[in-house]
C-alpha cells in the first residue's frame, strides 16, 4: 500500500515531507562522498573495518552466488564479498557513492564479478527471486520508507535466500552518557574538519537515534515477511548484525 505524499517522515530529529527526505539524504552523500570513506575510519577508529569482515564472515558468501548489496555506496561490502568467490551487485540512489565506490574498485583491479547500479530500495531495479543474498549495511536508516525497503529486499531474494543487515543500533546503557558525547559534541568537529560539513555528520547521529531499536527492527524484518528474523549485537549494541529468510 502506498503512502501519501503528503505524509511527514523523520531526517534525523527534524519532520520533512516524503519526497523532501529523499533530496535531502541524497545531498547529504553527494556533499561527503569524497570524504566518506576516510571519515569512516576517522569517527570508528577503524573498527568499521572489523564489524565488516565480521558481517561478512557471516554471510559466508560462496563462490557463484549473487549478492544484492543494497545502499552498497562506495563498495566496502561488495569488495569483501567478490574477493570470497561469489558476484556482487551495488545499488545505491546516490550516483556519486556509486561513481566513487567504481573508481575504487578500479583501482584496487576488481572488476570481475562487481556490477553497480543507481537505483532506490524501494523499487529496487532487481527481477524477482533473482539474487542468493541480499546485504544493507549502515544504510537502512537512510530510507524514507525502511517498511517497503525491507519488502523489496524479500521480493528479489529466491526462495531459501538470506538477508543480513549491518546498522548502528541501541547501545548498552552504561556506555549511553560518553556515546551522546561523542556523537553529539565531537562527530560533527570531526566532520566540519575533514569532510567540511559538520550538519551532514550531525544528521548521522540524529539518524541513528531515531532507527529501530534491535527488537523492533526484528518486528519489522518479520513483518515484511522475513522468517527467523534474529539479531546479534557488536560492540556492545552500538552496532547490530540482523539477519533473516526467504522461504
Amino acid at each position: 500500500m502506498s503512502r501519501p505524499e503528503s505524509e511527514t517522515v523523520d531526517f534525523g530529529f527534524r519532520r520533512v515531507g516524503r519526497k523532501d527526505k529523499d533530496r535531502l539524504v541524497r545531498g547529504v552523500f553527494d556533499s561527503v562522498s569524497d570524504r566518506y570513506d576516510l571519515m569512516n575510519d576517522l569517527m570508528s577508529g577503524g573498527l568499521h573495518r572489523l564489524w565488516k569482515d565480521a558481517y561478512v564472515a557471516r554471510l559466508a558468501p560462496r563462490p557463484g552466488e549473487r549478492v544484492l548489496d543494497v545502499a552498497g555506496g562506495t563498495g566496502d561490502i561488495a569488495f569483501r564479498i567478490v574477493k570470497r568467490g561469489a558476484r556482487a551487485t551495488v545499488c545505491d540512489i546516490n550516483a556519486s557513492m556509486v561513481a566513487r565506490g567504481r573508481d575504487r574498485g578500479l583501482d584496487r583491479g576488481l572488476i570481475a564479478g562487481l556490477d553497480w547500479l543507481v537505483g532506490s530500495a524501494e523499487a529496487l531495479p532487481v527481477p524477482d527471486r533473482s539474487v542468493d543474498a541480499v546485504t544493507c549495511a549502515f544504510g537502512l536508516r537512510n530510507m524514507t520508507d525502511i517498511p517497503k525497503a525491507l519488502s523489496e529486499m524479500v521480493r528479489v531474494l529466491k526462495p531459501g535466500g538470506r538477508f543480513l543487515c549491518l546498522e548502528f543500533s541501541r547501545p548498552a546503557s552504561a556506555i549511553g552518557p560518553l556515546y551522546d558525547f561523542y556523537s553529539f559534541k565531537l562527530l560533527p568537529v570531526i566532520g566540519t574538519v575533514v569532510a567540511e560539513d559538520g550538519p551532514a555528520y550531525r544528521y548521522l547521529a540524529e539518524s541513528i537515534r531515531r532507527f529501530p531499536d534491535q527488537e523492533k527492527l526484528v518486528g519489522l524484518m518479520k513483518a515484511a515477511g522475513f522468517a527467523r528474523p534474529r539479531f546479534e549485537n557488536l560492540a556492545l549494541g552500538i552496532v547490530a548484525i540482523h539477519s533473516g529468510w526467504r522461504d
